[in-house]
């Protein structure tokens, strides 16, 4: 049976037929009855194990509903199984209800509970999971009438939602399934290249560039010798007294060259900073 994207957020059948009914069977009803009698009056195990084991082909064919969303057989059999042996445990067998009427929506709650919380790769929260799954059956079905990709504005009118929540809900989606940074990127050259080549980097020397165009502007408030003073003492790491010796003067008036220039950079910066304030 045809499935939903998986990107529809809880995966779900496209299309389901009502199971047929299953032709009476006197003898089984009759084993089934005794069965429930006995877990009821005792709790015998046994008989547990025998209702499971009934009903297996049940929790089979509605695990099956789910075969084609990506996730593993077993899995989903497993959780089908859990599903029934909680709906043998809760079923009031005095009540006249059948037992596969109880059944199957307690089966669907545990396979639709596993999908909503283990298969998305990012949690998120129901109620985004649920409108995440909303939009993509309209988007699907709009598609499928009009051969085109819903907007936006068609998927808020036909949803009752608004254009941000639809927004949401569509790019949550994109979170049910994590893609591998390993994993080709699709480009069609030659060279391959993975998802973590295309994944953009923190450019280290942009802001240096930055620095150094702002302090180059700023520069016009120091004289030649202050601008070559700073070089050596910051760009070439030379000692105050390997300037001093280099210039020619006292390492305190170094000292006093490099404090004077700094301060009024520091003046210039703040004034540039007061005057991208107001403008």
């Amino acid at each position: 049976m045809a499935v939903s994207k998986e990107t529809s957020g809880t995966t779900r059948p496209l299309a389901t037929r009502p199971a047929k009914s299953a032709r009476s069977n006197p003898a089984r009803d009759a084993r089934e009855r005794r069965l429930f009698a006995s877990l009821r009056a005792t709790g015998d195990p046994a008989a547990r194990a025998q209702l499971v084991e009934l009903f297996q082909p049940l929790s089979r064919s509605l695990a099956m509903r789910y075969v084609h969303s990506g996730e593993p057989l077993d899995d989903l059999l497993q959780v089908a199984n859990l599903g029934l042996v909680k709906a043998v445990d809760r079923f009031d067998s005095s009540r006249a209800v059948s037992f596969t009427s109880y059944a199957v929506p307690t089966i669907l709650g545990e396979i639709k509970r596993y999908f909503r919380d283990t298969t998305w790769a990012v949690h998120m929260p129901r109620e985004l999971q649920e409108r995440s799954a909303l939009v993509e059956r309209d988007a699907e079905r709009l598609f499928s009438q009009s051969g085109r990709v819903p907007s936006v504005g068609q998927l808020s009118e036909v949803t009752g939602l608004s254009a941000e929540q639809v927004l949401e809900a569509r790019h949550a989606a994109m979170s049910y399934r994590a893609t591998s940074l390993e994993a080709p990127s699709g480009s069609d050259s030659e060279e391959e290249f993975t998802v973590a080549d295309r994944i953009g980097s923190e450019d280290r020397e942009l802001d240096r560039a930055e620095q150094a165009v702002s302090l180059e502007q700023m520069s016009g408030v120091l004289t030649e010798r202050d601008r070559w003073v700073l070089r050596m003492r910051f760009e070439r790491d030379m000692t105050q007294s390997e300037i001093a010796s280099e210039i020619g003067v006292s390492q305190m008036h170094v000292s006093r060259i490099i404090r004077s220039a700094l301060e009024r950079l520091s003046e210039k910066a703040r004034a540039n900073r007061t005057e991208s304030t107001f403008r």
